[in-house]
C-alpha cells in the first residue's frame, strides 16, 4: 500500500516539475525602469526625511487606493501619512532596499517592507508614484 501511495503522489506532482524548475529568481528591473525609480525614490526619501507629508502626497497616486474619501494632500496627510509614516517607518524607508516585481497586469512595482507593512510604488504614465501601504504577507 505504501508503494502505491508514493507512486500516486509522484504522478500527481509530476506536472508541476517544469513550473518549479523554471520558477523565476529575483526579478530584475529593466535599466530604464530602474533609472526612473532611482530618481523618484531619491525625491521620495528626501520628503520622508523632512517629514513633509504634503510633498509625499504630491508623489502619491490619488485618490488613494479604494478610499475615495482621500482625494487630496490634506486628506492623505490626516488619514494615511500620520498613521503609516511613523518615525520608525520613515527611518526604515531610508535604509531599506526596494524590491522590484511586475504584477499580473504588467505594471512595474517596487516594494519596501517596514514593521510588517509593505509600501508599494507603481510606475504610472506620469512616472513612479507611491500607490499604497498594506500589511506585508
Amino acid at each position: 500500500m505504501k508503494a502505491w501511495l508514493k507512486i500516486a503522489l509522484a504522478a500527481a506532482l509530476l506536472p508541476l516539475a517544469p513550473a518549479l524548475a523554471q520558477a523565476p529568481k529575483d526579478a530584475v528591473a529593466p535599466p530604464a525602469v530602474q533609472k526612473d525609480f532611482d530618481g523618484f525614490i531619491a525625491k521620495f526619501r528626501a520628503a520622508v526625511t523632512a517629514n513633509d507629508a504634503i510633498a509625499v502626497a504630491g508623489m502619491t497616486k490619488l485618490p488613494y487606493q479604494t478610499e475615495t474619501s482621500i482625494r487630496d494632500a490634506a486628506q492623505f496627510r490626516d488619514k494615511i501619512y500620520k498613521r503609516h509614516f511613523t518615525a520608525k517607518n520613515r527611518a526604515c524607508i531610508q535604509r531599506s532596499k526596494p524590491v522590484y516585481d511586475r504584477d499580473g497586469e504588467n505594471n512595474d512595482n517596487y516594494f519596501i517592507f517596514c514593521s510588517g507593512q509593505m509600501f508599494t510604488f507603481t510606475k504610472t504614465p506620469a512616472g513612479f508614484l507611491f500607490a499604497e501601504v498594506g500589511d506585508a504577507d
